[in-house]
């Protein structure tokens, strides 16, 4: 067999050569690449005649029963596969390709001597390896083989896609306009920020007046909505002044009315656990009976859930000397009212409830009755949010009254008033402290106002001027009460 190698800078280089030496039937059985370029080892195709002629011709045919074309081939296999060891070749491809090409001429001849059968016609049709002559062609590879069984295989329909759900043009323009309107505003409040915090960076008192305002503990809401109708001429101290002035306009309490204890009626101390509701109720009581008597007073307790609660409604009313009653249903309720309708005060102790509290909506029908009178009583050192969920929780139809109880507890007055503010809230009295009926103050505006713009000292709560923007970056100006405000 005549092989013979080819050195080139390149491929197209040692074809040529390789195609120079044996002509059109050149084999290309390996190629390489070299320090020197590329090594290709080629042969003619004329070789492939004296290796079919060194290999011995197949056994004759035994006096057995007829074996079909799938048996021949089997048995040429075995004897390509001896002739493949013998022969030793280095390069694989080309073994590959002469075991082939030998099984294929040997199944032709068995199929010439046996009748032809369906496997025999459906044996692959294969491209040549290395571009031999037309009439010649050279089985398929095993990944051409591969391929064409892929190919024969039958093809799963696609998915049937189902088109996407059209919305009605109507609902289209709606959801359109409703982003268009929440980018508008998210807009608007960028800007409106950004025009505030420049305005703030060039007016430093208007600057520090916030920065005091939020020490205090007001809103950031509420103190915007304030200081920007701040006036420009006005300097320090002025604007001290009149930021006070504007929030005692706008806390509204009893201050010139008729008292609590005066006014007398019906009332129901509504409000959280641990607020101070029967403590409160114990000092109206007092303040009532000192100025009326013991007997113009009644107490009812609807608290049955916490230990002792009776009791020590009770023991209040033992001291001023007035008897404590338990209702433990609207009909009681009812009974109690009408045994004590001719009280100048009625005053009723409810169960302490968070706002979150699945009993709350039975707490607001039980005293679903005509000339019942609700008072909110919150925590004055409570934190804003709990004070605004307090307010929201046990709004009623009318304007809502408030008692702001254990005042002397709080550290910063600015969130209670700030709720009172923003919400609109009727202030009827500050409680003090435990003494009853001493610890009991009037709401007076202006005191509880300048009491909340104190300075507590430094707290590691109390923001600095520079995080100012982060406090107005998230405010929220659908809370800010502006068409209320009287500046």
């Amino acid at each position: 067999m005549n092989v013979q190698r080819f050195t080139a800078a390149t491929s197209r280089e040692a074809l040529a050569k390789a195609r120079k030496a044996f002509g059109e039937g050149t084999l290309i059985l390996s190629n390489r690449p070299t320090a020197h370029g590329v090594e290709v080892v080629a042969t003619a195709e004329e070789s492939l005649a004296a290796l079919e002629s060194a290999v011995p011709p197949a056994a004759p045919a035994r006096t057995e029963p007829a074996r079909t074309a799938s048996g021949s081939y089997r048995e040429v296999a075995s004897k390509v596969e001896e002739d493949a060891e013998q022969l030793a070749m280095s390069t694989l491809s080309f073994q590959d390709y002469v075991r082939e090409r030998m099984l294929r001429r040997r199944a032709q001849a068995a199929a010439a001597n046996a009748p032809a059968t369906p496997a025999d016609d459906a044996a692959p049709q294969a491209t040549p390896v290395a571009a031999p002559a037309p009439a010649r062609p050279a089985p398929a590879t095993l990944t051409q083989r591969i391929a064409m069984d892929i190919e024969a295989q039958p093809k799963r329909p696609a998915p049937e896609r189902k088109p996407a759900p059209v919305a009605a043009p109507a609902q289209v323009n709606k959801v359109v306009m409703d982003e268009l309107q929440a980018m508008k505003d998210l807009i608007e409040d960028r800007f409106n920020t950004l025009t505030w915090l420049g305005q703030a960076k060039q007016n430093p008192i208007q600057s520090h007046m916030m920065l005091k305002m939020i020490r205090a503990g007001y809103s950031p809401t509420l103190s915007r909505a304030i200081l920007e109708r701040l006036p420009e001429d006005m300097d320090a101290s002025e604007s001290v002044r009149w930021v006070l002035d504007v929030l005692e306009r706008n806390l509204h309490t009893d201050a010139g009315t008729v008292s609590l204890h005066d006014e007398g009626g019906v009332f129901a101390l509504m409000g959280a656990t641990g607020v101070g509701k029967t403590t409160t109720a114990a000092k109206l009581a007092g303040l009532c009976a000192r100025m009326h008597g013991p007997h113009s007073v009644g107490l009812i307790t609807l608290d049955t859930y916490r230990i002792g609660a009776h009791e020590q409604l009770r023991a209040y009313g033992k001291m001023l000397g007035v008897v404590a009653h338990l209702a433990h249903d609207k009909a009681a309720l009812q009974d109690l009212l009408g045994l004590l309708s001719n009280k100048k005060m009625v005053l009723i102790d409810t169960t302490g409830i968070a706002p979150r509290d699945p009993r709350k909506r039975e707490l607001q029908e039980l005293l679903e009755l005509p000339d019942i009178k609700r008072l909110l009583v919150l925590n004055a050192g409570g934190h804003g949010d709990t004070m605004d969920e307090a307010v929201a929780c046990f709004k009623g139809r009318s304007t809502q009254q408030v008692i702001l109880s254990k005042t002397d507890e709080a550290v910063k007055l600015g969130p209670a008033i700030d709720a009172c503010v923003r919400h609109q809230l009727l202030l009827r009295g500050t409680t003090t402290g435990q003494r009853v009926p001493e610890d009991w103050e009037p709401a007076i505006a202006a005191k509880l106002v300048r009491n909340s713009m104190r300075s507590s000292g430094v707290s590691a709560y109390d923001p600095k001027t520079s995080d100012l923007g982060f406090f107005f970056s998230q405010s929220a100006p659908s809370s800010t009460p502006k068409g209320r405000m009287h500046a």
